[in-house]
């Protein structure tokens, strides 16, 4: 032992470092194949989303996108006009076969006219010009317009065609009561001139009916209108004073 202490000893010193390190080497691997093979042996310890993320294969890419329709050119014709500027254009070319236009001869047209009438007048004219015409021309005939059934005439007009008047008789309870004035009746005269129709329209009660009476009798001649008599409306004023009587 003491010699073993000495660094001059010549012997050497058996120690047993090769061993130890040796068996650390082994419990290491040991170690580092435990740890590897936990992981295969317990799955239920890794994280699933994370080896649902390894496992599952990602997607495919998407489709290409389909290829474009092709364009269907349209061939214009281009349409070459033989006026430009308001000119025949000059021909680039001479046509195998040139067209003849023939106009076919057609007699001129003939107008109606008359021996003796000027030229360039109208056709169809009358002998002797516009006077000639005139003078020459039968009458024409103007259409006939229908009378209407009925017309108003004023009483003044009307006076003028009375041809038989019945004066009337004056009431003497009236002129007793010393009463007078104007009595006014609308009348509707027949074709015929006789009275048809007749109402008060003012007048005093004790002179209305001497007054109506007196015009019933009262006669006209036929109001003519376009040749044709017709029936006429009008108003007969009858007049009672007492100077003078009824009128």
């Amino acid at each position: 032992m003491f010699e073993d202490s000495l660094m001059e000893s010549s012997g050497k010193i058996k120690t047993k470092r090769g061993w130890t390190t040796t068996l650390s080497f082994v419990i290491q691997i040991c170690l580092l194949g435990v740890l590897v093979l936990i992981p295969l042996i317990y799955t239920e310890a890794l994280p699933k989303q994370a080896m649902a993320t390894f496992l599952v294969a990602p997607p495919p890419p998407p489709p290409p996108p389909p290829p474009p329709a092709p364009v269907q050119q349209v061939k214009v014709q281009k349409v070459v006009s033989e006026i430009e500027n308001n000119a025949l254009r000059t021909p680039t070319k001479i046509p195998d076969k040139i067209k003849m236009v023939k106009e076919e001869d057609t007699p001129p047209p003939q107008v109606a006219g008359v021996v003796g009438g000027v030229s360039s007048g109208t056709p169809g004219g009358q002998l002797g010009g516009v006077i000639g015409g005139i003078v020459g021309s039968a009458p024409v005939a103007v259409p006939k317009v229908a009378a209407p059934q009925k017309v108003r005439i004023s009483s003044g007009v009307m006076q003028g065609q009375l041809i038989n008047k019945v004066t009337p008789q004056y009431p003497q309870i009236a002129r007793s009561a010393r009463i007078g004035g104007k009595v006014v009746l609308a009348a509707t005269i027949s074709k015929n001139g006789t009275i048809e129709g007749l109402h008060v329209v003012s007048g005093h009660p004790m002179l209305i009916n001497a007054a109506m009476d007196a015009v019933r009798q009262w006669r006209y001649k036929p109001y003519i209108l376009n040749g044709e008599p017709v029936e006429v409306e009008t108003t007969v004023e009858v007049n009672f004073s007492l100077g003078g009587g009824a009128s």
